[in-house]
């Protein structure tokens, strides 16, 4: 049960990286590769504050401002200076590296001894249920580590609820049609450039923000720790339309969040079952194929079916 519960968490906090892939890759239909790079970074930022004494809160809160600059640096790389966009992710998700490394002053920066979000988490739980542990469905879980799912479950919907509304305003729709057509809104006036910079900004700060509560969660922050994180939120944002079969709006981003959960249980699964940890992003490329290719697949089967009972 305590495999599943961390499972489950860690699939609420990753979905915030999943509706950030969603705002550049379904939004501008742009795959960012700077999302490898913004998670370590705002992994580390809040890391480095939290060693240092600062409130978890404040911590958190300039990681994800940090990747949100990151995110500025991209899409001025792509407006302005007209790089291509997965180039000028690639030169920021680089250059982040040796970034991270000097946020940190090492690889690794372990979080035992410092306050963080989920140390509240637990208090908060000690405080409402009484107990270290409770029963459910059966089975005996730490309360604190029900605690933070349930608050991790409060997180990732308050983010996907103000993503949702926030695509519903004048900017957000403005965003939007530039993704579609962005010769039909600047003939309109609007300024693409800058759509696509906050755009990217916005994308970013969910990144970030994903790796500074990730970090948090695991008690360290690592600088490898992004390696292959945009494929993990393609792979959830691809899995999510295929659980809600619909591209609407509200759906999506719901669709985000589930599709990164369900992504999550898929790897814990395969560890129950053995799997060689060495093998985890061999496997992760597997389901992301998968999710690829399955689609497609089944339509093509489904329409030979209709012809042939036709």
């Amino acid at each position: 049960m305590t495999l599943l519960l961390g499972a489950l968490t860690i699939g609420l906090i990753l979905s915030l990286l999943a509706m950030g892939v969603y705002v550049s890759f379904r939004i501008f239909d742009m795959p960012d590769i700077t999302t490898d790079g913004s998670i370590t970074l705002g992994a580390a930022t809040a890391a480095i504050l939290l060693v240092h004494g600062t409130n978890p809160f404040i911590a958190t809160s300039i990681g994800a401002i940090a990747g949100a600059g990151a995110g500025v640096i991209t899409g001025v790389l792509h407006t302005r200076f007209k790089i291509n966009s997965l180039l000028a992710g690639i030169l920021v998700m680089t250059a982040l590296y040796s970034v991270n490394l000097h946020v940190m002053g090492r690889s690794n920066v372990p979080l035992m001894q410092a306050k963080t979000l989920t140390d509240y988490g637990d208090s908060l739980g000690q405080a409402v249920f009484r107990s270290e542990s409770l029963i459910l469905f059966g089975w005996e879980v730490g309360t604190a580590e029900f605690t933070v799912l349930l608050l991790s479950g409060v997180v990732a919907a308050l983010a996907g609820l103000a993503l949702y509304l926030f695509f519903r305003t004048h900017i957000g729709t403005a965003m939007r049609a530039t993704g579609n057509n962005a010769q039909m809104i600047r003939a309109l006036g609007a300024n693409v450039e800058r759509n696509i910079i906050f755009g990217l900004a916005l994308s970013n700060g969910l990144v970030a923000l994903s790796g500074a509560l990730l970090a948090q969660y695991q008690g360290f922050a690592d600088a490898q720790m992004g390696i292959g994180m945009v494929v993990w939120g393609l792979a959830s944002v691809i899995i999510g339309e295929a659980l809600v079969g619909s591209r609407s709006l509200g759906l999506t981003i719901a669709g985000a969040i589930m599709g990164s959960v369900l992504f999550r249980l898929l790897v814990a699964i395969a560890l129950r079952w053995g799997l060689n940890p060495t093998d985890l992003k061999l496997i992760t490329a597997a389901f992301v194929f998968a999710a690829l290719v399955l689609p497609g697949l089944m339509k093509k089967i489904n329409l030979q079916r209709s012809k042939a009972a036709a």
